[in-house]
């Protein structure tokens, strides 16, 4: 039996994009700073507070706590609203991998997601996607957010996987790392990273377009 874990944000859809523009906003609109998508690399994956402290960080602002929580919740609200005025399609090649692993009896599939449930199930929702099918684990089940592997072992113990007969397939540095630390294989897709940032994962890719089933047997990674 294998296990197959999505991430949300940068691998399901492009919600990377609405979070930077969220964000961006938010900064704006609470400090008067200005900031870009780039600025917020350094978060990626690690949840709303690393993610804020990260565009903070870039431009030598050191914020407090009430600011971050301040920030994080105006972004939420902001990201909340932007997603209803645009609704996001899935990332080419998602349904069908996901699709695949429901149908296949040698499968169990999972989502893990260092965002809230709240703003995770917005995203799943508006690219239409079978969550409910599928055990879900999001930042708000767990204590430790990602370069900690605490998510995706969660998720493996959820659908009753050994995580090392799991596959994760993660965007962003940190959620490689994680996956890793887990002791499950990873697939990176270059959604919101480069390749080069992405070198720990098993397999690097352009598109899930180029990844079927098969690929995603923990075996076939070695």
């Amino acid at each position: 039996m294998n296990g197959l874990i999505f991430d949300v944000d940068g691998v399901i859809a492009d919600s990377e994009r609405i979070n930077a523009e969220a964000s961006i906003q938010v900064f704006e609109d609470l400090f008067g700073l200005t900031v870009t998508r780039e600025d917020f690399e350094a978060g990626l994956g690690r949840g709303a507070a690393a993610y804020v402290r990260a565009a903070a960080n870039a431009h030598g602002v050191e914020l407090t706590d009430e600011q971050v929580t301040a920030a994080s919740t105006a972004r939420q609200e902001t990201f909340l609203r932007l997603l209803q005025e645009n609704p996001l399609p899935p990332f080419p090649g998602v349904m069908e991998l996901m699709s695949a692993a429901l149908a296949d009896p040698d499968f169990r599939a999972a989502i893990a997601t260092s965002s809230v449930r709240e703003k995770s199930e917005a995203v799943l929702k508006s690219a239409r996607i079978p969550y409910q099918q599928v055990e879900t684990i999001t930042g708000s089940d767990v204590t430790h957010k990602k370069p900690n592997p605490e998510l995706f072992l969660t998720a493996a113990a959820r659908i009753g996987i050994a995580s090392e007969h799991c596959v994760v397939i993660e965007d962003a540095p940190d959620g490689v790392a994680a996956a890793k630390a887990a002791g499950c294989r990873c697939i990176a897709v270059t959604n919101s990273a480069p390749a080069e940032k992405l070198s720990q994962a098993d397999r690097i890719v352009n598109s899930l377009e180029e990844v079927d089933l098969d690929a995603c047997r923990p075996n076939n990674l070695q």
